[in-house]
């Protein structure tokens, strides 16, 4: 364990960080883990995980996920909510891709119906998707088209035809978030989004066709519910976000941050958490300016879904509706938002920060489509392309401990830099091939970068949330086709 610290046992994978450990924190951090993952989180975790519990309006813990690594400002997997009044809003615990986030399609295929023409599959998905470093998608839309989608979303998408009515039910608010703001973004934003819709981007983003076996599904009753019904299933998931939009609304209010800190009398302890009041000028225009690129994030994956329907249309020569592609859910893990927990017996409103984190709200939660509202909310957790996702289920005992909140993925255990060291592009291809994976990408040097070996075990992420109840399995994914960015 890369830390100093006094790290304090609570239960069987929950520790904690008491606030005597550094000057300056208002409340204990938490890190939820098994032995191993915490023995080899990095220092980064520790030092980052900490500093959040220094922020203002900090409520109860500053939380951070088996997933965890060294990050910008929070540490990646870093959860945190702040009271609304008095508590502050900060972009490095949101990050820089704004609602990164992952969306989970059913399908009625079958594994022996895709692998004959998986190859077909692939490169059509592939050319219909744009991927990689400033990849541009075929959608045009005007300034004041990118507007409106900024202030609505998903709902732009589905009248427009991109989309079905019925698909906003099973995304996070409805794919569209209320109070977003157009005039708080800057034409730099505005340039770098205008021709981003309908790409996945580069980096860890992917578009992956994934299989279900048998033996992974652990719960057949809220696997059925969320619309995996059968061995051999074939499904699809798609993990990107708001891509240069979202990073230049992060970069622009960085700046603005650094001068207001100056303004209100604060200090941080490091600059990567720059903030400002949330209930100021300078907090609540990018709070407007974040949502803008939120419901850009659910656009795109919206306009997405919309060509991997026609592309899965085109090759199997059928209607995307006989073919039953349809949305379990979408989950966004770069986000914050304004939601209201029981603090000290009370309730109150705070502002969560999501930084490579999701919602895993639990049974009965009003923010849930009905048909999940017995269940708990689908959780999209990415794995690495080499091992495989998960599909799990919120719980109640999140909402009372993690802010309704769990991990997004598995956690890298490597820089890219590393892992482009260990790994070669050409021969992972390869080697994926051989395991039965199809993978097409943009960028040899980026695949090498998402090697399984750049990644913690997926599994035991999961497992450790898991066993405490924070989330709860439901069915494992195996990836058999990948377009990588």
């Amino acid at each position: 364990m890369e830390t100093k610290m006094k790290v304090n046992k609570i239960s069987d994978c929950l520790w904690e960080i008491p606030k005597t450990e550094k000057e300056g924190m208002l409340v204990p951090a938490r890190i939820y883990a098994s032995d191993t993952l915490l023995e080899h989180m990095d220092k980064g975790v520790f030092e980052q995980i900490t500093n959040v519990a220094c922020l203002p309006g900090i409520q109860k813990y500053a939380l951070c996920m088996p997933d965890g690594h060294w990050g910008y400002g929070f540490p990646i997997g870093g959860v945190a909510a702040f009271d609304t009044k008095d508590g502050i809003i900060s972009p490095g615990g949101i990050g820089f891709d704004i609602n990164c986030g992952m969306r989970l399609m059913t399908t009625n295929l079958k594994v022996d119906e895709v692998k004959p023409r998986l190859r077909e599959l692939v490169n059509e998905l592939f050319r219909a998707v744009p991927a990689g470093v400033g990849a541009k998608g075929s959608l045009k839309v005007s300034v004041s088209q990118l507007k409106e989608i900024m202030e609505r979303g998903a709902d732009w998408c589905i009248e427009n035809g991109y989309g079905w009515p019925h698909d906003r039910e099973k995304i996070e608010e409805r794919g569209h978030i209320p109070g977003a703001d157009p005039s708080k973004v800057s034409e730099k934003a505005i340039s770098r989004g205008i021709n981003q819709l309908g790409t996945l981007g580069s980096g860890n983003h992917y578009l992956e066709i994934q299989l279900v076996t048998i033996e992974n599904i652990f719960d057949e009753k809220v696997a059925n519910i969320f619309g995996i019904r059968e061995q051999n299933q074939i499904v699809i998931m798609v993990h990107c976000g708001s891509r240069g939009f979202g990073h230049q609304v992060a970069t622009d209010y960085l700046r603005v941050f650094d001068k207001a800190m100056k303004k209100y009398g604060m200090t941080v302890r490091d600059r990567e958490l720059a903030c400002a009041p949330f209930k100021s000028p300078e907090g609540s225009d990018y709070y407007k300016a974040m949502l803008c690129a939120a419901n850009s994030a659910f656009a795109n994956r919206q306009i997405i879904t919309h060509r991997i329907r026609e592309s899965f249309s085109k090759v199997f020569d059928t209607d995307a509706e006989k073919l039953g592609i349809e949305i379990v859910y979408d989950v966004a893990h770069n986000i914050a938002r304004v939601e209201k927990y029981k603090i000290n017996g009370k309730e109150k409103e705070v502002l969560v920060h999501r930084k490579g984190s999701t919602r895993s709200f639990g049974p009965g939660s009003k923010e849930l489509p009905e048909i999940y509202k017995d269940v708990g909310q689908p959780v999209i957790v990415g794995g690495s392309m080499q091992t495989g996702s998960y599909l799990l289920a919120g719980t109640e005992k999140a909402m009372e401990e993690t802010f309704g909140s769990t991990m997004h993925g598995a956690g890298r255990t490597m820089s890219r830099s590393a892992a482009r060291k260990k790994a070669r592009g050409d021969q992972l291809l390869k080697a994926m091939d051989k395991d039965g994976i199809l993978v097409k990408t943009a960028s040899m040097s980026g695949l090498a970068e998402e090697a399984g070996i750049a990644y913690k075990d997926i599994s035991e992420v999961v497992e450790t949330m898991d066993k405490l109840g924070i989330t709860k399995k439901v069915v494992k994914l195996k990836p058999i086709g990948n377009i990588k960015g």
